[in-house]
């Protein structure tokens, strides 16, 4: 007798999903293992220009990039105070035996004082633990400084036998410029300025490490910023053995 039952066909629907599927799934396999090495390798070179020796190229590399200036210049900080200038001319005739009197010359006026530093200048990194240790260029003052003559006050006075108090006034006013200049530069002013440079330049290499993506909690964390004035140092390894007070930290 003959079997009438129908004949099973075999799947070929189902064989050729399930063939594209496994091709799928070993291409996605390679892809994916491919993304892991170029990931890693990717991680590996970005972690050795982030290591003391390799970071201070790399972030000079991208200074063009991050400034937000114009030219060379980085701006740190202004100052302003109100600066006095005194001056006193005696005067005697007759080998010093008669005596004119004494001239009094006196300007007191507000200044501001702005600092910064040359991005061309030397900069050197360290990387310690999850610290950018940073030795930045030096603090210059930006001249001449800023005069405000609508509020300066001038005072002047003349001995019994002299009539050139205007005279030494305005002589003293046609200084204030170069003396200014120098006063932008002695320390007591620098001083006044140091912080806040410190802040500014923490703040710049904050925005290089946020560029990189290296301003986070397991990579860098905290920057510690000195001056050339400040300390003296002749290696990498002289700058990681500075002191690890943070100038600007992760909140």
């Amino acid at each position: 007798m003959q079997d009438n039952k129908p004949q099973k066909l075999f799947p070929w629907g189902t064989a050729i999903v399930a063939a594209t599927i496994i091709i799928l799934a070993a291409f996605a396999l390679v892809a994916y293992v491919m993304t892991v090495r170029e990931a890693k390798a990717l991680a590996s070179a970005v972690a050795r220009n982030f290591k003391t020796g390799k970071i201070t190229h790399t972030f000079r590399e991208s200074i063009p990039r991050i400034t937000s200036t114009q030219g060379d210049v980085l701006e740190l900080a202004v100052s302003q105070s109100d600066e006095t200038f005194k001056r006193s001319d005696e005067k005697r005739i007759g080998w010093d035996y008669l005596y004119l009197g004494t001239t009094v010359v006196e300007i007191r006026v507000p200044v501001t004082f702005r600092y910064h530093l040359r991005l061309s200048d030397s900069w050197r990194l360290a990387a310690r633990d999850h610290v950018c240790v940073v030795l930045a260029p030096q603090i210059r003052p930006s001249l001449p400084p800023a005069i405000h003559t609508a509020l300066m006050e001038k005072h002047a006075e003349s001995g019994w036998a002299r009539f050139d108090k205007n005279d030494k006034l305005e002589e003293l006013e046609q200084s204030l410029t170069g003396l200014l200049e120098q006063r932008a530069m002695d320390t007591n002013h620098l001083q006044l300025a140091r912080e806040a440079c410190r802040q500014s330049v923490a703040e710049f290499v904050k925005r290089w490490l946020l560029r990189e993506e290296h301003w986070r909690s397991d990579r860098f964390s905290a920057i510690v910023v000195v001056f050339p004035d400040e300390v003296t140092v002749a290696s990498d390894k002289e700058l990681l053995q500075l002191p690890d007070k943070p100038t600007l930290k992760l909140d």
